[in-house]
């Protein structure tokens, strides 16, 4: 059995919404259990015994926000014992223009898992759809990114309405790729094991 485990901040709910669809992405890969915690409520047991871990918080200023900085910074002690070292990891982050400095938040927890021993995985998708796609589920990485999956939410909708259906079917895909690279790395882990 693969574990995977995403761990967020939403500050409106367009965040959680991503991680569900992260989630969901993840969970129809055969043998795969997933478990989904904010920030507020991490069970540091769930993430230890994770063979990947997620990481999404919304770009708020071009950076992180400070509820996820904090739990990255809590973190510190779990560093110090190299308990993340050789996982995967992989982030996500929404804001609510287009661009919005989201490379920065990306680059930000790429840098976290980073310091913390971790292999990170990209989006791995190239762009499929452009601005006007993003109610096409079809069109996938329709803001282009590399690092990891960025998604864009209207600020006068809720999270009922937003991101739109391209941003969250590249979200159930990332969760697809994560959890069969995750079998793929537990299984050569496994193997080297003899």
């Amino acid at each position: 059995m693969i574990k995977l485990a995403i761990v967020y901040h939403s500050g409106f709910g367009h965040t959680q919404r991503v991680a569900e669809c992260v989630a969901e992405g993840a969970a129809a890969v055969e043998n795969t259990q997933v478990a989904v915690q904010s920030v507020d409520r991490v069970d540091l047991e769930t993430l230890h015994a994770a063979d990947a871990i997620v990481f999404g918080a919304p770009t708020y200023m071009g950076g992180l926000s400070a509820p996820f900085k904090s739990f990255m910074e809590s973190t510190s002690k779990l560093w110090l014992q190299q308990r993340w070292k050789d996982k995967l990891a992989a982030g996500f982050t929404n804001s609510g223009s287009l661009y919005g400095d989201k490379a920065n938040a990306l680059g930000e927890l790429s840098c976290f898992a980073a310091q913390h021993g971790m292999l990170w995985i990209s989006l791995g998708m190239l762009v499929n759809g452009v601005r006007g796609d993003r109610d096409d589920p079809r069109h996938l990485n329709r803001l282009g990114s590399s690092l990891g999956l960025m998604t864009q939410a209207d600020v006068d909708r809720g999270p009922d309405l937003a991101p739109p259906i391209s941003d969250l079917e590249t979200a159930r895909a990332f969760g697809r790729r994560i959890a069969g690279l995750a079998a793929r790395w537990s299984a050569g882990k496994a193997g080297s094991r003899g």
